[in-house]
């Protein structure tokens, strides 16, 4: 039986591209039928009722028709706007993010509800301002692990031998992190001290609730900041678009502002 040509969904707004004079491509997730892009007809016109409802980052609940390349956003109602989370720019900034991130990382229409569940957590999460960094940081970890690209942090990749609590090394191409004996022979791992290791394991394997007052050494932030940093760009081939944006607040000095 052919699915049904009207549909209604939850859905996250992942990002928006103008299509002709009035209309938009809207992105979005969902929980059952994954990454969708569909059109929103008339959205740029001053008496749209879509307009607010299809802001980036917002929750909301839609009615969509099916069509021949990109289905028909109809109707649509907001859910949870997190109005507060975009009153803040560094908060917005890790938003566009971790949306980026989902769209980066997956197809159209490939179902993954712990991936939606996720994401529309970290949002939360933002807007009630915890710890912007850690929830950025679990946020990719869990991500990784949503998708099946989750990194070994437990054991070494090249001889399966549990790693010590000693200075060890991540690299990208073997999928986490080698033992002091295996690393000779990667020219391109990087060092990874023991506390920031124990830091990337509680946040990779702990519920947020475990991990959300956690607070992490300034070198101990910078190393989890460039193992998860250099991992994602490895499986990206490259840096997701919103990387620049971040970066460029923090110059600014205004990623201390959350």
């Amino acid at each position: 039986m052919p699915p049904p040509r009207i549909y209604k969904t939850a859905a996250i707004v992942l990002r928006q591209i103008n299509l002709g004079e009035a209309d938009k491509i809207i992105t979005l997730y969902t929980p059952n039928l994954g990454k969708v892009r569909a059109v929103a007809k008339g959205i740029r016109r001053a008496r749209s009722r879509l307009s607010g409802h299809l802001e980036t980052l917002n929750h909301c609940m839609l009615v969509l028709a099916r069509g021949r390349n990109l289905d028909v956003i109809d109707q649509g109602q907001t859910v949870h706007g997190f109005s507060s989370l975009k009153e803040n720019l560094w908060l917005t900034g890790c938003a566009i993010y971790a949306a980026d991130l989902v769209d980066s990382f997956t197809g159209e229409n490939i179902e993954n509800p712990p991936l939606f569940d996720l994401l529309l957590n970290t949002l939360s999460r933002f807007e009630e301002g915890q710890s912007p960094e850690l929830n950025r940081h679990y946020f990719e970890l869990h991500l990784l692990r949503c998708l099946g690209y989750r990194p070994q942090l437990r054991s070494c990749p090249g001889c399966r031998a549990l790693l010590k609590p000693v200075t060890n090394y991540f690299s990208a191409g073997a999928g986490g992190v080698l033992c002091p004996n295996c690393h000779l022979s990667v020219s391109s791992a990087r060092p990874v001290s023991s506390g920031a290791l124990r830091a990337l394991l509680l946040l990779e394997r702990s519920e947020y609730g475990a991990v959300g007052n956690l607070k992490l050494l300034p070198e101990v932030s910078r190393e989890v900041e460039g193992v998860i940093r250099g991992y994602l760009s490895y499986l990206l081939e490259g840096e997701a678009r919103s990387v620049r944006f971040l970066d460029r607040l923090r110059r600014d000095g205004l990623s201390g502002s959350a």
